[in-house]
């Protein structure tokens, strides 16, 4: 049975009932809108831990001032579908005054790591992000949290947080879900048309390309740059937000491959911005 908490002190009440069982907790945070790929972190949390915690929170602090937070869609029902599908014990959906009461002052930040790539593109985003995950590992304390390889630099930075500030807590960065043509699962996927869909398989193969050409034996960033700017430049309607080859600890731009390489991809395809990256041994 799937239970929801909307309260922090409900919410460790059950967790800490599960530790009087000798359950270890396993945990995904998420902003709902779940989809394939949120069910296989799910999934994941299910196999390592006897305690399923998910919190479907829309964190207004992670959005933009031209990012539209009320947009976000809000399947709250179909969500609670999906974690009573996939084994969650408990659902913590809390009210945004449960997370940011009246006059709260205290936000995390990890420099270095946030400022680059969607740092950028999205000021305070991190800040957001890591403020609120901070906020739900205290409030659950799970022993494993579960995140996606999708938002890699996202990981990145919480995993630096984590270590930084001695959260008790492991960190499992998980596989990205794909389609069958490719794209990575993104709850934004909803706001293409039908074409926009069919295009937006360009980050995937851009990708692709990337790896084929360093398996060639390609190791010149600014080369690769170009191959992945002149296939978005093919695509209707897409437009090259950004691709990066950086090392996967410091988010560094590197010119000449070699290690463990991270690349980012950010396109537009009209109005709605998708990202998708891969890691390269090298």
């Amino acid at each position: 049975m799937t239970r929801i908490a909307t309260t922090v002190e409900d919410t460790r009440a059950e967790v800490a009932d599960a530790r009087r069982r000798g359950l270890a907790v396993g945990f995904v945070p998420t902003m709902g809108a779940l989809h394939a790929g949120h069910a296989s972190l799910l999934d994941f949390a299910r196999q390592e831990t006897g305690f399923v915690v998910a919190s479907i929170f829309v964190n207004p602090s992670q959005f933009g001032p031209k990012e539209d937070l009320s947009r976000y869609p809000r399947p709250f029902e179909n969500d609670v579908e999906l974690c009573r599908q996939h084994g969650v014990d408990l659902i913590f959906h809390p009210a945004p005054e449960a997370v940011y009461p009246l006059n709260f002052r205290t936000w995390v930040e990890v420099h270095g790591l946030q400022d680059r790539w969607e740092g950028a593109t999205r000021p305070g985003h991190f800040r957001g992000v890591a403020t609120v995950v901070l906020k739900l590992f205290n409030i659950v304390q799970p022993d494993i949290a579960y995140f996606g390889q999708k938002d890699a630099q996202q990981a990145r930075v919480l995993e630096q947080m984590v270590h930084d500030l001695n959260v008790p807590v492991t960190m499992r960065i998980c596989p990205t879900v794909r389609e069958a043509d490719g794209l990575a699962l993104s709850s934004r996927n909803q706001y293409l048309d039908v074409d926009q869909r069919r295009h937006a398989v360009v980050l995937h193969q851009c990708l692709e390309a990337v790896h084929a050409r360093t398996a060639q034996g390609e190791r010149a960033a600014a080369v690769l740059r170009d191959l992945v700017a002149a296939r978005v430049a093919q695509v209707p309607g897409a437009r090259l937000d950004y691709v990066a080859f950086v090392d996967r600890a410091t988010l560094e731009p590197i010119d000449h491959l070699q290690g463990e390489v991270l690349v980012p991809l950010a396109v537009f395809m009209g109005s709605t911005r998708l990202i998708d990256n891969m890691l390269l041994t090298l």
